[in-house]
């Protein structure tokens, strides 16, 4: 895996090697924006699912620790941690968390920025571990819910997205390559498409509508489809920092790993902290 990342690596610095650049350390934003309906983003903030009596609770960072910039050309490096959480409604507005996924790794971005559009590709190596909670956890009885006892989900990845971008309007594909992962019959391939839309001006400048969807395909047990529609308004210039109000439809096997081979179909809002 780290033989593959440097390669890629190398492939996506290449042009700066030659070239007069600036090289700017720990910039305050982001070189490639989060893609806004892909759920694998950073996020701090709590959406309720309808229908689940369930909410999810997502604390994530991601930080560029250095940008090299040639021209209208960008590169990054950067870290990612997330962690995003499942939380029951219970009696006496008590919230047992059930379980909890944490993700790191590192990226890599390149772009080429002109006057009305953008293309660009992301790297990312990163690590996923799933956990079952005490809140599944029945103290009476000594039993965990359902009969489903904790059991081991991890996944070690190298993913690509590649992107075009012409005013406010991002289309977007995505490979996953699965390095590592257990349980083993999980398949090793993820395919992704999608796009955002931030509707600018049409309120003012530092409020945005947007719209966004994410169709994702992989393997668990057979070939799945996931979707994911979003759409929402951002307060705070829609390619940086802000607040968003964001309602949802996802439908495909669960976001977290220790549910990965159930089947979930439902509505959320929520409300993301966008740092």
């Amino acid at each position: 895996m780290r033989k593959v990342s440097f390669l890629l690596l190398l492939l996506i610095i290449n042009p700066f090697i030659k070239s007069q650049t600036e090289t700017e350390w720990f910039p305050s934003g982001l070189n490639i924006q989060p893609f806004t309906a892909n759920f694998l983003e950073p996020r701090v903030g709590i959406s309720y699912l309808f229908g689940q009596k369930n909410l999810r609770l997502d604390v994530g960072y991601s930080s560029d620790v250095v940008w090299i910039k040639d021209g209208n050309s960008n590169f990054s490096v950067g870290a990612d941690f997330f962690t995003f959480t499942r939380i029951r409604e219970a009696e006496e507005f008590h919230f047992p968390v059930e379980a909890v996924d944490y993700f790191f790794g590192m990226n890599a971005g390149y772009k080429v920025l002109n006057e009305k559009n953008e293309y660009g590709i992301r790297l990312r190596a990163s690590h996923i571990s799933a956990h079952l909670a005490d809140g599944r956890f029945i103290k009476g009885t000594n039993t965990w819910m359902d009969g489903q006892f904790p059991r081991v989900y991890s996944r070690e990845f190298i993913e690509l997205f590649p992107y075009y971008k012409f005013n406010t309007l991002r289309i977007y594909l995505g490979i996953t390559y699965i390095v590592h992962v257990k349980p083993h019959w999980v398949g090793n391939g993820i395919y992704q498409a999608g796009f955002d839309y931030f509707l600018v001006d049409v309120i003012n400048n530092s409020i945005t509508p947007f719209i966004s969807y994410d169709f994702k395909i992989n393997h668990v047990q057979k070939l799945v489809g996931n979707n994911i529609i979003s759409a929402g308004i951002k307060f705070g210039h829609y390619s940086s920092k802000g607040i968003s109000l964001i309602f949802s439809y996802y439908s495909g096997k669960s976001v977290h790993g220790e549910f990965f081979e159930f089947n979930e179909d439902y509505f959320s809002a929520g409300v993301n902290i966008e740092l």
